[in-house]
């Protein structure tokens, strides 16, 4: 049980997203039910879903929507895994295909439960991508893979436009934060994508206000620079329930000003910070500008 008798804290006038609704949105939500697809938006409460699903973009959760891991701070069901779907690929790109997309994001839940974490999944889903609809560009947002670095390979060889793994916190929380995940395989993950992928980008991204200090996510970030990750993302942290880990407080919009301004000293290409964004939030931009 992951219940903290921490104060609640009082969430600020100023962190409001709008409710998910219109055409494009409900549109969306029967495509994505009639392909029997998963996408992190749902499945992990994203207080983006409504913004970015009326402008027609989704981050596509594959190998089934019940994770092996039970991270503290995540709303995707935990427990016994899904058989793998190998019809999924097709159905990602069938989807993309129909809502007409010209960036797409592909991430999963954990499957320790797989000799390589699922990596064999994200690379036919890439393969589909590019069969279907050549021009669409893909973020692929991997799990750790448990440190296998020919997992991280068959993924890079598959050719991603971007290849992304979230550092999530700082490394004195991650016991708390990250059940069976380590802050220095986390950073050999991205290292060895950098290598491995020539011209890829690597990305990561990181939460605020689970009890980190300041100096602890500067440092995170010289960490990830210097593990050749060249796009960031900074976003708060939101619980989604009363059973996962409290929010010890609220960075305010200054404060992810600051933290990009940083960041583009340090050399990140792309820096989105703020208190809604989240990994795959602003994906295209971010890509596009990783290649000026």
């Amino acid at each position: 049980m992951l219940v903290s008798i921490t104060p609640k804290v009082e969430r600020p006038r100023w962190l409001r997203a709008p409710a998910p609704a219109g055409e494009n949105y409900r549109d969306l939500k029967e495509l994505i039910g009639r392909l029997r697809l998963h996408t992190v938006c749902e499945s992990a409460a994203c207080p983006n879903v409504g913004e970015c699903w009326n402008h027609r973009t989704a981050t596509f959760m594959i190998l089934g929507n019940v994770c092996t891991r039970r991270c503290g701070f995540c709303a995707v069901e935990k427990g016994a895994p899904l058989p793998v779907d190998y019809d999924e690929p097709r159905r990602v790109a069938e989807a993309i295909e129909a809502m007409g997309l010209k960036f797409a994001v592909v991430t999963s839940v954990n499957r320790d439960d797989r000799p390589d974490g699922g990596a064999e999944l994200f690379a036919m889903v890439i393969r589909a991508i590019r069969e279907r609809v050549p021009a669409c560009g893909v973020e692929v947002l991997t799990p750790d893979f448990q440190g296998n670095l020919s997992a991280v390979d068959t993924v890079i060889e598959a050719a991603p436009d971007v290849f992304n793994h979230n550092i999530e916190t700082v490394p004195r929380l991650y016991r708390q934060v990250r059940a069976g995940a380590r802050y220095e395989r986390s950073l050999a993950v991205l290292a060895h994508a950098r290598t491995a992928g020539g011209a890829i980008p690597v990305k990561s991204g990181l939460m605020l206000g689970l009890g980190e200090a300041g100096g602890e996510v500067l440092q995170v970030m010289r960490d990830l620079r210097a593990s050749g990750v060249s796009i960031v993302t900074l976003g708060q942290y939101l619980s989604p329930s009363p059973k996962h880990l409290p929010i010890v407080r609220y960075a305010p919009p200054e404060e992810f000003d600051e933290l990009r301004r940083a960041g583009l000293e340090m050399g990140f290409a792309h820096v989105e910070a703020g208190p809604l964004v989240r990994s795959s939030y602003h994906a295209d931009r971010a890509a596009g500008e990783n290649k000026k």
